[in-house]
């Protein structure tokens, strides 16, 4: 007992106000602590210590031997919050952070899960695009250089930025008006199929969809055939002048397997269910 009360010493005199430890904390150690008005979690896992490490500074320590103040990460405020059903203990005003933590809410798992992964894909865009990885310019850079050799292969872009897909809606319903059969119908539901990807562009950056496809469909109605969505200002922007390009192969690839897809699904008149 003299011996743990020594290790429990060492760590006071170091001045550490918070301890993290990977294996349990016993009632001595929990009241020690407590009586020092030092905070204390036992059972935390590594990668937890990890995040803390990283964002705090200081080092994880697997001994007392080498334990002083230079080695303990600091914060500007440490508390615990009562979010929902849980708690959690908060380290803020890091000075030196390389790590943040975020907290997805929702009122089902499975939103909980699609919000993750779209979060964890918006993270690995932005990971690519970093300009102080080298390794991931090298990537970046790899898919620009492809990008401009499609282009330049198949000398024809369009603008990007749903302009292309307003562009193609507008003129299906203009031809749809002319057909006198059910065809029309056809032609007027793919035409609506198109708006999809100007509005889900609209949706991921904050917009107003509605308003932003009302807006294309007057644009491109009165000859805006490049008008697209401005993810970065809202409203809508000239595609071509704004240099948002996309190479025509990789639009007729696009709109060649969604249109064999939808075809196929249509081309389902029963279904069969079979009994184990």
């Amino acid at each position: 007992m003299e011996n743990n009360l020594c290790k429990l010493d060492v760590i006071v005199k170091s001045g550490a106000k918070v301890v993290l430890s990977r294996m349990a904390i016993g009632d001595l150690a929990t009241q020690y602590f407590a009586d020092r008005n030092i905070f204390c979690a036992g059972r935390v896992s590594m990668a937890d210590l990890k995040r803390v490490s990283a964002a705090c500074g200081g080092a994880v320590q697997t001994s007392l031997g080498d334990l002083s103040k230079d080695v303990l990460g600091t914060c500007g405020l440490f508390e615990e919050r009562q979010v929902g059903n849980e708690r959690y203990n908060y380290f803020t005003e890091c000075e030196h952070a390389k790590s943040a933590t975020i907290i997805l809410r929702g009122g089902a798992e499975q939103f909980i899960e699609e919000t993750h992964r779209s979060l964890w894909d918006a993270l690995m865009v932005v990971k690519r695009c970093d300009p102080h990885n080298n390794n991931n310019n090298n990537c970046f850079f790899a898919t620009l250089q492809m990008l401009a050799f499609k282009c330049v292969q198949h000398s024809q872009i369009v603008g990007g930025a749903g302009a292309i897909e307003m562009e193609l809606s507008r003129y299906l319903r203009d031809v749809s008006k002319q057909v006198k059969d059910k065809s029309q119908l056809i032609m007027a539901s793919y035409a609506k199929a198109l708006e999809v990807i100007p509005r889900q562009l609209a949706q991921n950056a904050g917009l107003d969809a509605t308003d932003i496809v009302n807006n294309l469909r007057y644009l491109h109605a009165h000859g805006n055939r490049w008008a697209g969505v401005n993810i970065e200002n809202g409203g809508t922007v000239d595609a071509v002048q704004s240099f948002i390009w996309e190479p025509v192969l990789n639009k007729k690839t696009a709109l060649a397997a969604a249109t064999e897809a939808a075809c196929t699904i249509l081309g389902i008149d029963e279904t069969i269910k079979f009994k184990i």
